[in-house]
């Protein structure tokens, strides 16, 4: 199983247009970098391969990666226009979907506890998405949509009848033909010029085009995490989510030692 994971774009929410800061994958919480965590969280899991999809400051994020991972865990891919749409980010991934390997996608801004990405690698499901049916974001999230326990829409803009709604926290797995299927649609997209839109259509067009059931889901609610998009993010991740995770943690030993 193979990690593809973008982390090529600029943080204009968070930072600002045209902005000289880090990745956001480079902030830190509690003296660890969220690219540590990542790295950390996927290799323990047993994830045989991280692939990067670099673009600003690639030097700084490459040098933090290379300092953590074990050696051969991580590799990379630029896209020279990580400026442009994220769609043209995850074109950059094609390899990584047609590598003929199960994918584990994620976005690379995210903090969360481990077991939130641990419940999606261990998921029975072979094409899978996670939601929380607490909402974590306030404002621009994407949505996961079930009717009757199935999936059956994803996105921002919704189309298809649904009986319940979470919030998406930026992970899926997919297994080899349907990462394929994947890369696909991504070059469609690409083709037909519209690379504005969010790198998400592609996957809702390839859940609305597969038989029902193709899709499986895992409920992580009530597990800490957190997308970083705006400084109320930040804010919220260093205030509630990092002691969250730590009571989340504390919670779990206890449990196992009865």
């Amino acid at each position: 199983m193979k990690a593809l994971m973008l982390a090529a774009g600029l943080a204009r929410r968070l930072y600002g247009d045209e902005n000289e800061e880090l990745p956001k994958a480079l902030l830190k919480f509690e003296g660890e970098s969220l690219m540590h965590r990542h790295i950390e969280t996927l290799h323990a899991l047993g994830v045989d391969e991280l692939v990067l999809v670099v673009g600003h400051r690639k030097d700084d994020l490459l040098a933090e990666a290379e300092r953590v991972a074990p050696d051969g865990f991580v590799s990379h891919v630029y896209n020279p226009r990580y400026r442009e749409g994220p769609i043209l980010s995850l074109a950059h991934g094609e390899a990584v979907l047609r590598s003929g390997s199960s994918v584990i996608f994620m976005d690379a801004d995210v903090l969360y506890h481990p077991d939130l990405l641990g419940r999606l690698v261990r998921s029975e499901h072979a094409n899978c998405f996670i939601m929380d049916r607490e909402f974590q974001s306030t404002d621009d999230f994407v949505k996961v949509c079930l009717h009757r326990e199935q999936v059956v829409d994803f996105g921002k803009t919704l189309t298809r009848e649904h009986d319940t709604v979470g919030e998406w926290p930026g992970f899926m797995k997919m297994s080899p033909e349907i990462a394929v299927r994947l890369a696909e649609e991504v070059l469609d997209i690409i083709d037909s010029g519209d690379l504005d839109g969010p790198y998400e259509q592609a996957m809702c067009r390839l859940l609305h085009d597969e038989p029902p059931g193709t899709f499986g889901h895992e409920d992580i609610t009530g597990t800490p995490w957190i997308e970083i998009d705006y400084p109320a993010d930040l804010e919220k991740a260093e205030r509630r989510v990092i002691p969250r995770i730590s009571e989340f943690t504390d919670l779990k030993r206890r449990a196992k030692t009865g």
